[in-house]
């Protein structure tokens, strides 16, 4: 199978846990303290992926300072998007409780969760066809996180839709379009990248860990944080751990 092809099934792969975490919370009653411990296990999973794959990676291609310029860059990019989006009624659009906005208290509120879900994924999504372009396989890691930590994203995401009154229709619709996404995402990553410098390729792998941790820190944490309180570090220093063992055997 062509890599640019395997790079696109790993992106859907790992894209398509938002269905399974949205199925899962649309189907199933879950309270509000288990949704937010699942956060702070995914968020937790993912601070220590952009850590020892992404940051790791791009330090090894590229050097100190194309990784630095690379996530800085990320995270600026990252919170001006979302801080664009959140003033069109996609603030919320993780949190399990009533803080979403429905239809009628915002309107566009719809399409900007839509586009903020979007936001969310791209950056994970490109990373993993990033892992492809240097190694010439995908980092299995750097998958394996991603997809446990997409299935609390769309749980909790998906709860709170449907608490603000949207559709079974719409919350699927946008989840799947989001995992198919995710995979032209993971495709591009590998095609486009393939024949640029090693630099460049070193920032951009910093450039989605810079959008990934902005994004863990103005979304995940916060919906982790407010359900599990005192309780919200061990379980995020499970998943962080889950990963980091998940990273050293993967290596």
């Amino acid at each position: 199978m062509p890599l640019w092809l395997q790079a696109g099934m790993w992106g859907l792969l790992a894209g398509g846990a938002l269905v399974v975490g949205a199925a899962i919370g649309y189907a199933v009653r879950l309270s509000g303290r288990t949704i937010a411990a699942i956060m702070a296990f995914g968020a937790g999973v993912l601070i220590s992926a952009l850590s020892f794959e992404l940051m790791g990676d791009a330090f090894k291609t590229g050097g100190l300072r194309a990784t630095a310029i690379g996530f800085g860059a990320g995270a600026i990019i990252y919170s001006f998007a979302n801080w664009l989006l959140a003033r069109r009624g996609a603030k919320h659009r993780k949190r399990s409780g009533g803080g979403q906005p429905s239809e009628d208290d915002a309107e566009g509120s719809g399409a900007a969760i839509a586009m903020g879900a979007l936001l969310d994924g791209i950056p994970e999504s490109i990373a993993i066809g990033l892992t492809m372009v240097s190694g010439g396989a995908v980092s299995l890691a750097t998958v394996g996180a991603i997809f446990i930590s997409n299935i609390p994203e769309g749980l909790s995401s998906s709860v709170g839709m449907k608490r603000a009154g949207r559709s079974a229709g719409f919350i699927f619709r946008l989840w799947t379009m989001i995992a198919v996404l995710s995979g032209l995402a993971a495709f591009a990553g590998y095609a486009v990248f393939q024949r640029v410098p090693v630099g460049a390729q070193a920032a951009t792998t910093a450039l989605a860990a810079g959008a990934i941790l902005a994004m863990l820190v103005e979304t995940m944490i916060p919906e982790g944080f407010e359900g599990t309180h005192d309780f919200s570090g061990p379980i995020a220093a499970i998943g962080f751990l889950a990963s980091f063992a998940l990273s050293m055997l993967g290596g």
